[in-house]
């Protein structure tokens, strides 16, 4: 009886799917709306995103203290960033090739497990190289974070989607307060310690609510699992008090082909002509097997991505290249570590009496703090133009604005911590390049049907993750060699090249759907991405 139950729901689920009568993803999002459901969602993926920010921001303050207490050299010091950006380049790129490969699910528990554990026991470190060894593998969870941002993206109904990426990008900015926050509260009553031992309490939130969140159904959908899907579509709908379109869930492959003609051309090795009656989840090969589609990774350099590729990686370093160098630039002019002939020498006595036994300067905290706020803004402008003229334009004038404030810097001013217009000008710098950031981020996973929008993501932040380990060693240390005009320069000629990177991309996802097949993307992306 259930197997004739179950062969008459196949036989309704086939008819449905010739006749028209089924609505994609989207269309079920669109239709649902942006509430409840989507509310949790984001707190769980925002949660993944502040404990990103918490865990990069430790390299702001563990630095000098470290420094202080086993009198590392400032190449050790410098190591302790670099090898954090190490992991997370490994992790960004491993962790999106498991997301397209086995599920969101799979990657949120292996990015929050090793999270917890290593930073919980970094905190713990007897000495210089065992942290060295436990904050790499820290940066390899760490490089999960654009699974977080493609995870909650597959939720968003198209209508809502820049406005409401926006919004999650603000659980970074807040990560970033937090931790300034909190920096400024501890190390000057206790130590670097616990600071370490504290900031690892959001990840403990991930494996703590893990049990909690679902599969993605665009996910579920782009590995033929209709069913799994449409249990979720119902969930949500049920959730956000809505009701979805009439008949079931099908893929836009199926779409796409029901609402063209039985020629329509589709993937190579799949038959041009469908047929329907024999085919209620996805076109068949010849031995009426699923197609085998190539692995995410290599799809990234096919002829159809190759351009969207390289330049996204070129977004990518560039503009970690330039927000990280804007914080690490805060952090060495307040600790004053710059003393050249245009900046106030501080003496020995002044240098004790303004640092705490943590070996920090106590003006890193306070300023910090402040640029850390400009991230506010930064989020504000990103929300108010990103939906209005498009991700591209958006880009573009935000990293015009960004070379506006670093310019004057580029002079060989008395620009120091206590300098307020030094603190304006990275202010403002900062909330630019934040929002650029968070352009690129709803931007990315965009560009990718679902089978490679982790991976495609993921690779993309690793080469971020390469500006992260590079600027360190170059850009501040220009710095703290008495270069600052060369410096700022340096930043200028990054921002101006990952402002030429987004004119030359070929599409602006404005108002588009989302693709979760690779035959619809290829067959459909003339009308789909202009």
């Amino acid at each position: 009886m259930a197997m004739a139950d179950s062969e008459m729901e196949e036989e309704e689920e086939e008819e449905e799917v010739v006749n028209g009568h089924g609505y994609t993803v989207d269309e079920g999002l669109s239709s649902v709306g942006f509430g409840k459901f989507q509310i949790r969602m984001l707190c769980y993926a925002g949660l993944g995103y502040f404990a990103d920010a918490s865990e990069l921001m430790l390299l702001s303050f563990i630095g000098p203290a470290l420094q202080s207490q086993w009198l590392l050299s400032s190449s050790q010091q410098t190591l302790l960033s670099t090898v954090v950006f190490a992991g997370m380049l490994v992790g960004a790129s491993f962790w999106g090739l498991v997301s397209d490969q086995f599920g969101r699910r799979v990657s949120f528990l292996g990015i929050s497990i090793l999270i917890t554990l290593s930073s919980f026991l970094s905190s713990f470190s007897p000495n210089y190289t065992v942290l060295l060894i436990l904050r790499t593998l820290v940066g390899a969870g760490l490089g999960g974070a654009p699974v977080f941002s493609c995870w909650f993206l597959e939720f968003v109904p198209v209508s809502d989607r820049g406005k409401w990426m926006v919004v999650f990008s603000t659980f970074w900015t807040f990560g970033t307060i937090f931790e300034a926050a909190l920096a400024w509260i501890v190390m000057p009553r206790l130590n670097w310690r616990w600071l370490l031992a504290l900031s690892s309490l959001p990840s403990f939130g991930l494996v703590l609510f893990y049990p909690l969140i679902p599969e993605s159904p665009r996910y579920l959908c782009a590995k033929h699992r209709l069913a799994d899907a449409q249990h979720i579509m119902e969930n949500i709908a049920s959730l956000n008090q809505a009701k979805l379109p009439p008949g079931t869930l099908i893929t836009d492959l199926q779409q796409h082909i029901v609402h063209g003609n039985e020629e329509a051309e589709v993937e190579d090795g799949i038959e041009s002509k469908v047929d329907y009656a024999n085919s209620n989840t996805t076109p068949l090969l010849k031995n009426n097997q699923p197609p085998q589609p190539p692995s995410s990774l290599s799809l990234l350099f096919s002829q159809k991505y190759i351009r969207t590729t390289i330049l996204l990686w070129v977004l990518y370093f560039g503009n970690s290249f330039s927000y990280y160098g804007i914080i690490l630039l805060t952090s060495e002019l307040s600790a004053g570590q710059i003393k050249c002939h245009h900046s106030v020498s501080i003496s020995s006595s002044e240098s004790e009496s303004g640092s705490g036994g943590d070996g920090s300067s106590s003006s890193l905290y306070v300023d910090v703090f402040i640029t850390s706020l400009a991230e506010v803004p930064g989020i504000v402008l990103s929300a108010i133009i990103v939906d209005r003229i498009g991700r591209k334009v958006s880009m573009i004038i935000m990293f015009f604005m960004a070379s506006v404030f670093l310019l004057p810097m580029a002079f060989n001013f008395n620009f120091n911590s206590a300098n307020l217009l030094t603190t304006g000008l990275l202010f403002g710098a900062r909330m630019c390049t934040l929002g650029t950031f968070t352009v690129a981020c709803i931007y990315a996973p965009e560009l990718y049907p679902t089978p490679m929008r982790a991976t495609g993501s993921g690779v993309a932040s690793a080469m971020g993750r390469i500006g992260g380990i590079v600027c360190p060693m170059v850009a501040v240390g220009l710095v703290a060699g008495c270069h600052q005009t060369a410096a700022v320069v340096l930043f200028l000629l990054v921002l101006l090249i990952s402002a030429l990177s987004v004119m030359l991309f070929p599409y602006e996802t404005k108002g588009q759907s989302l693709q979760d097949t690779l035959s619809a993307s290829a067959s459909s992306s003339s009308s789909t991405i202009p």
